[in-house]
């Protein structure tokens, strides 16, 4: 007989203890699907990157300086060839929302120009890190890539260049007072002088590189000041035998998660002639300001 008082005592404690949860269950709604750290994580998640979209990048160079640019465009007959030349053809991506871009082309008498604009807006997958720090470091990566030599100093006060310059300048004192105390007497020996001084001088021109070969200091592959976040140019020359050589100028900035590049190309026609470093720069350059401004607006 006590056995059997027990065991409905024991079931009705359960029964109380599961109407008990039911009943906490229905007063605190989805408590059950909660997890915990939920709050905390979503509070300290990083701010989104300032971009949610691209914009269409074959509508953004004006025709003016895609004439500069390309000028073989405008060598084309009027009409739907030239049109379609000024359109420019969208590269293909997967995923238009994280990149887009497009390519234009002149086949002009001179020299065959290439030109692309290419758009990547950067998102983070990590709540800790921004969208605008993941677009940093793949910055950062981009112009690791593109090896950028150290800068070179361009100081004209230098005590090298200052030493170099008052020592010539005494050389050329010295030769005119000897010049004028020797006379006519060593005419010969002057002109000699003079001679195997010239034939010295057209040696060190000949053997010196080309400065449009090889682009000076100040145009040398660089970090960018005053171009959105930060960027940096690369400008390479590929030599070719027959046609002088192809330069590419490339132009790479990032504002805020969103990364810009310029890639500016021009391969000479059979006039050999090597492309012009200061002017593929200036014109990439120029054309990733007005890119620039036009995401900031």
């Amino acid at each position: 007989m006590q056995r059997k008082a027990y065991v409905p005592g024991v079931a009705a404690l359960l029964a109380a203890l599961l109407t008990g949860c039911t009943g906490g269950s229905g007063a605190t709604g989805d408590a059950t699907d909660s997890k915990p750290g939920d709050v905390g994580t979503s509070a300290a998640a990083a701010r989104p990157g300032k971009y949610r979209t691209l914009p269409e990048p074959c509508r953004q160079p004006d025709k003016g300086t895609l004439d500069k640019m390309l000028p073989g465009i405008k060598e084309l007959p009027e009409g739907d060839q030239r049109d379609k030349a000024y359109e420019g053809a969208a590269t293909v991506t997967y995923d238009t929302d994280r990149r887009v871009g497009c390519r234009w082309k002149d086949d002009g008498a001179d020299a065959t120009h290439l030109l692309l604009v290419d758009f990547e807006r950067v998102v983070s997958y990590d709540n800790a890190v921004s969208d605008d720090t993941e677009a940093g470091q793949v910055f950062a990566a981009k112009q690791t890539e593109a090896h950028l030599p150290d800068p070179v100093p361009t100081d004209p006060t230098s005590p090298t260049t200052s030493h170099s310059s008052s020592a010539g300048t005494d050389k050329d004192t010295a030769d005119a007072e000897n010049g004028t105390e020797k006379g006519t007497a060593d005419e010969e020996n002057s002109g000699k002088t003079d001679e195997e001084g010239s034939d010295e001088a057209s040696a060190d021109a000949s053997s010196s590189p080309s400065d449009d070969s090889v682009p000076g200091a100040d145009l040398q592959p660089r970090a960018l000041e005053g171009l959105a976040d930060e960027a940096f140019l690369n400008d390479q020359l590929t030599a070719s035998a027959s046609t002088g050589g192809h330069r590419t100028v490339t132009v790479v900035f990032r504002t805020s998660n969103v990364i810009v590049t310029v890639e500016y190309e021009q391969q000479p026609g059979t006039s050999a002639k090597v492309p012009d470093s200061k002017e593929m720069q200036d014109r990439a350059r120029e054309l990733a300001r007005k890119l620039a401004g036009t995401l900031s607006e």
